[in-house]
Parts: C-alpha cells; sequence; structure tokens
C-alpha cells in the first residue's frame, strides 16, 4: 500500500541574499557606534565622525537596494523577503534624509533616533527569516 503526502513547499533560500543582508546589518549597527563616538551632549559634533557616519549610511543603502534587487530576481517566491527587504531600503533613505536636517532641525532626533533602533529591529529580523 502507498501513500502520498502533501505536497510540500520549498522555500528559497540564497547564500548571496544573506550576505548582502548580512552587510547592511553590519551597516546598521556601524551607524548606531559611530553615532555614539560623535553625540555628546553640550558638545560640538566631531565632523570626521560625522562625515564616516554619512559615508556609513550611503554604502548600507546602496547594498540594501542590491539586496532588494537580488531578492526580485532570485528570490520572488518569498514575498515576506521582498517586503522586507524594499521597506529596510526605503526606511533607510528616510532615516538618511533625516539625519541630513537634524543639524538644521534638532527637533528630528525625536524621530531619527527610534527610526533607527526599528531599523536595528528589521536588520536583526530580516536575515532570521531568509534562514527560514
Amino acid at each position: 500500500m502507498t501513500t502520498r503526502s502533501a505536497p510540500v513547499a520549498v522555500r528559497a533560500r540564497s547564500p548571496i541574499f544573506s550576505a548582502l543582508v548580512g552587510l547592511a546589518s553590519i551597516g546598521i549597527l556601524l551607524q548606531g557606534v559611530w553615532a555614539g563616538i560623535f553625540i555628546r551632549s553640550g558638545h560640538a559634533n566631531d565632523a570626521t565622525w560625522v562625515h564616516v557616519h554619512a559615508r556609513c549610511g550611503e554604502v548600507t543603502i546602496a547594498v540594501s537596494v542590491v539586496a532588494f534587487a537580488f531578492a526580485a530576481w532570485k528570490l520572488r517566491s518569498r514575498a515576506d523577503l521582498l517586503v522586507g527587504t524594499a521597506t529596510l531600503a526605503a526606511l533607510l533613505v528616510v532615516e538618511a534624509y533625516i539625519g541630513g536636517e537634524i543639524y538644521k532641525h534638532e527637533a528630528l532626533e525625536v524621530i531619527h533616533f527610534p527610526l533607527a533602533l526599528a531599523l536595528l529591529g528589521l536588520a536583526v529580523w530580516l536575515p532570521m527569516r531568509a534562514r527560514r
């Protein structure tokens, strides 16, 4: 007697995607480290670390866009990864824009800092989700 089992859905995984998202995650983590170096209450910001922070943001955005393009190309069946990576890239762009405006509008820190923490959470969730 032969029994048939229900078809098992195969979820696409990719070490390249995981590496790209991992690099973006490292960039997001380093953003917090570098911000901690130059943000000092009552002191002027160290221009060198502000520059490093800004350039890392740009690189992190670029890597997240490449990760999204790769997901759209190779992992189309994984809507969770497509939406997650698109969200990551879009929120990084918003975060960078807000960060660039903080010098003129210091009150934007109220949005910039919590959004950075949300991005860190997404940067942890996305690689974990990619492994499933």
